[in-house]
């Protein structure tokens, strides 16, 4: 007899990101409250929030393994909308990654990392890989998007495309062998990218250097990092206040609500704010990480590996530049930073999961009762 769903759902998975959206909103407000044109981006991202637990809430009671045969029609409309952008897309901030839609705009480099976390699952369940040409397949389904996403410029989501694919190669690969030929691959693309003229825009490029010196161009490229690390310093063990950081509420820290808010709870929330942010991220990565042991089939495994390290990568390299110890990408906090797309994004990736642990219990019943 099948246990009740309620005592099987992950609650802890499904309840941290909602706390972390609160979180989110509040210290958006507070980063946007002297700067009219932004002055409504906590309620969007309030309605946001909404519409992707709701996201949430419908994938975690949709067989995961349902994403497996839409993984092509969902990998092609993907692919279309990452070329319309590249010619037709609406620009902002020096990119091209937004479709506009009325007063909202969707970035369809968001949603893309989870239809490939699928297709690369998807294409890794369909052969042996006994031979290194198979590997040529899975390698061209994320090479062609990447690409895309690369010219857009957005240097930051093809990283985190290529970590979910390193990861699930990983798993995926029957030999260590194949794996280390890949890295070899990898390796060899990204000298290339680092050392062309033409993969990596020129503020990409400065990006790189002032990591490497953060004083070298302190006013210019250098500025948001510097700022951003006066700001987090400041804050001390319990921060200046909700609405009083004189960082966040001056505007020094360009993009406070988006790719730099981690900013902004250093500096109002301080140490201890910023810990219990960590914790609330510590328990959605850790409660994710169980849906790898929870799946029951080859697909759930690799595509739970595919999720968990977009989040975990996106948590890490976020909060990494904020404080400098990665360089700025423009990769956002999960459930944190001001944006739909992104938003809705992180919540279907945490439906998913909670779904391949939901059927844990469904699949070994059904097993044992085809074996009687």
């Amino acid at each position: 007899m099948e246990r009740p769903w309620y005592t099987r759902f992950s609650w802890p998975l499904a309840i941290a990101p909602i706390l972390i959206t609160i979180f989110g909103i509040v210290f958006i407000r507070s980063a946007t409250l002297h700067e009219p044109y932004a002055a409504d981006e906590w309620r969007k991202q309030l309605v946001y929030g909404v519409v992707g637990i709701g996201m949430m809430v419908g994938a975690a009671f949709l067989d995961y393994r349902v994403w497996r045969r839409w993984a092509l029609p969902l990998y092609a409309v993907t692919l279309a909308l990452l070329v319309f952008i590249t010619f037709k897309g609406h620009a902002a901030l020096g990119a091209a990654r937004w479709i506009q839609i009325g007063p909202f705009q969707f970035q369809p480099s968001e949603p893309a990392k989870v239809v490939l976390a699928i297709a690369i699952a998807a294409l890794l369940c369909r052969g042996s890989f006994r031979k290194i040409q198979e590997l040529l397949l899975p390698l061209a389904a994320v090479a062609v998007p990447a690409i895309l996403i690369l010219k857009q410029p957005d240097l930051g989501t093809t990283l985190v495309i290529g970590a979910i694919l390193t990861a699930e190669l990983y798993f995926g690969l029957p030999n260590l062998l194949d794996f280390g030929l890949y890295l070899g691959g990898v390796a060899t693309a990204a000298a290339y990218v680092l050392t062309s003229e033409h993969m990596l825009k020129p503020f990409q490029r400065a990006r790189l250097l002032v990591f490497l010196d953060p004083k070298l161009d302190p006013q210019g490229v250098g500025y948001n990092l510097n700022q951003s690390k006066i700001a987090v310093g400041s804050g001390e063990w319990f921060g200046k206040g909700l609405f009083h950081g004189t960082q966040t509420q001056l505007n020094f820290v360009p993009e406070n609500s988006r790719d730099f808010i981690f900013t902004a709870v250093g500096e109002e929330a301080g140490f201890v704010g910023a810990v219990v942010l960590l914790a609330l991220y510590a328990v959605t990565i850790g409660f994710a990480m169980r849906a790898v042991f929870a799946a029951k089939d080859r697909f759930g495994v690799l595509l739970a590996v595919g999720l968990v390290t977009m989040l975990a990568f996106h948590i890490v390299v976020n909060i990494g530049m904020t404080i400098g110890i990665m360089p700025i990408t423009g990769i956002p906090l999960p459930f944190m930073s001001y944006g739909g797309s992104a938003l809705m994004t992180d919540y279907i990736a945490i439906g998913i999961l909670l779904n391949i642990v939901l059927q844990k219990d469904k699949l070994v019943f059904g097993d044992a009762a085809r074996r009687a």
